[in-house]
């Protein structure tokens, strides 16, 4: 049977769920969550833009084809070392801190 709440218990029942204190568990998943979130979206931008500037410069310059593909694995290999880094984080956040 559903019952229709009021918006006024609706409003307050929202504000006992989340007004509740967290405890140090929630904290640390909270924690893990939005570093992993941070550390692998900033990543996956930047190589998409790495990887579309090395196609645009390709396109306008074909001879310089090695040169350039050489800088973006290098380029790519070092943004997605901040992903890495962000996972080692995340891991000494859950299980040290």
């Amino acid at each position: 049977m559903l019952v229709r709440l009021s918006s006024y218990s609706t409003f307050y029942f929202l504000i006992s769920t989340f007004s509740k204190k967290m405890d140090i568990d929630q904290v640390r998943i909270w924690a893990t969550v939005s570093v992993i979130a941070i550390g692998t979206i900033a990543p996956a931008i930047s190589i998409g833009f790495i990887g579309s500037t090395a196609v645009k410069s390709i396109a306008r310059n074909p001879e310089a084809a090695s040169k350039i593909q050489t800088a973006m694995i290098l380029a790519i290999a070092f943004a997605e070392a901040i992903a890495v880094y962000a996972l080692v984080v995340s891991l000494v956040v859950k299980f040290v801190v």
